[in-house]
């Protein structure tokens, strides 16, 4: 069946310009999740571009916080906050070791901090939370009226509904790099002559095995990523390229393509990060090496570009890049996604949280590999009919989460008690 488009305006559209304080000097930027991989490169890209940006507020979980009070005073923030009460008295103590004596920033505590600073007086807030958790931040930011560069994908899977409530045409910039390519290559085209998206996948460690080949790998083989280096759930999700099936869910939502028009590749090289078809039969490709700085540059930058915010191809030297079908039966996330994008409402949720515990039971030796997506795929079935519409909440979608996340850890429970007795 043909899907329709599902609305007229898209969430993101690099035609669009939203600027909700327009002005002379460096951007106010606030960092969500300032102290993982994507706001480390954030606060560099930052630190190299003085002129351009300057970071009012961090916001991290609390497992780092050295390293935040360090950023703190490198930045000269008005406000930390950290999602973690019991990491509060060393961040205080941080902070005074970085600080000696002078004042210390305003210091903001519990899992609502995030969403306080989202809200606060900034230009643009980088959203770079890994997690559902991320949804909270990201509704405060388009409901106060910021800019959101968006890198928490999960937040616009789990309440896609709810943030296109929200946002306002051009407020959206997306930061994952497969986004930010689809984003660079519509700005040279009208949303009416797009065919379709296709959306690449480096195919993770895992490229080329069949399924029967992928039932004894390692959670050391499933974190050895060719390409990225990312965080384990990350690095998890790339080898089983759920990753990929909720970048699809994500393309849809941001550009109001049909699922039946966004097709995923695997490229092993991470060179082209995805593409857009004409109905002219052009494609654009947008292509640099595997490095986070561009799309982070994108989403802080827009409309403008950073110069060298990420490195460049040497074009002088011989490369070859190579195009492959994705095997379906070897990693059947993508067009799970598809499904689960297509019921909308709770289903993606259901999606996302069964898959997240899934990913840990299998880290900690729980769940064979090939238990995560067979077990998702259950969870999925289980779910029935999702809250859908207008009528959706916030509410529902954190009651369809525990309850996904309850019954994905009793199976995996079931599958590791199995496997004990045998």
């Amino acid at each position: 069946m043909t899907d329709s488009l599902a609305s007229p305006a898209p969430l993101a559209d690099p035609h669009l310009v939203y600027d909700p304080v327009a002005g002379d000097g460096p951007k106010d930027v606030v960092i969500l999740g300032s102290t993982g991989s994507i706001g480390t490169q954030a606060i560099d890209l930052v630190l190299r571009n003085p002129d351009r940006f300057r970071v009012t507020a961090l916001s991290a979980n609390g497992g780092r916080v050295d390293l935040l009070a360090e950023q703190a005073r490198k930045l000269g923030v008005r406000t930390v906050a950290v999602a973690r009460e019991d990491a509060a008295p060393a961040l205080r103590e941080a902070l005074a070791g970085q600080y000696g004596g002078e004042p210390l920033p305003e210091i903001l505590v519990g899992p609502d901090a995030a969403a306080q600073v989202a809200a606060s007086d900034c230009h643009t807030v980088l959203n770079g939370i890994t997690g559902s958790i991320g949804l909270a931040p990201t509704l405060a930011a388009l409901e106060a009226g910021r800019t959101l560069a968006l890198a928490n994908k999960e937040s616009l899977i789990v309440g896609g509904p709810l943030v296109k409530a929200l946002a306002k045409p051009g407020q959206i910039i997306p930061v994952d790099s497969e986004h930010a390519a689809l984003f660079q290559a519509l700005a040279s085209g009208n949303r009416a002559d797009v065919r379709k998206l296709v959306v690449t996948a480096s195919g993770g460690p895992f490229r080329g095995r069949t399924k029967a080949e992928l039932a004894d790998v390692t959670v050391a083989d499933a974190l050895a990523h060719p390409t990225w280096a990312m965080g384990p759930v990350i690095t998890v999700n790339s080898a089983t390229l759920v990753n990929k099936g909720l970048e699809v869910i994500e393309a849809h939502l941001l550009y109001d393509i049909p699922f039946d028009r966004i097709e995923v590749v695997v490229h092993p090289q991470s060179y082209v990060h995805s593409m857009v078809e004409f109905t002219d039969g052009s494609t654009i490709a947008q292509a640099t090496p595997p490095d986070m700085g561009g799309p982070i540059a994108i989403g802080l930058g827009w409309p403008e570009r950073v110069p060298d915010a990420a490195p460049a191809f040497d074009w002088s030297k011989a490369s070859t890049w190579e195009f492959f079908p994705l095997d379906d039966d070897a990693f059947p996330s993508v067009n799970l996604a598809r499904h689960v994008g297509r019921l909308a409402g709770t289903a993606p949720a259901v999606f996302n949280a069964a898959n997240e515990e899934c990913v840990e039971a299998f880290l900690g030796g729980a769940l064979p590999f090939n238990g995560i997506m067979e077990t998702v795929i259950r969870v999925v079935e289980e779910h029935g009919t999702p809250v859908t519409g207008t009528s959706l909440t916030v509410s529902d979608v954190l009651e369809a989460e525990t309850w996904a996340r309850a019954r994905a850890r009793e199976l995996t429970n079931r599958t590791a008690t199995a496997e004990a007795r045998a």
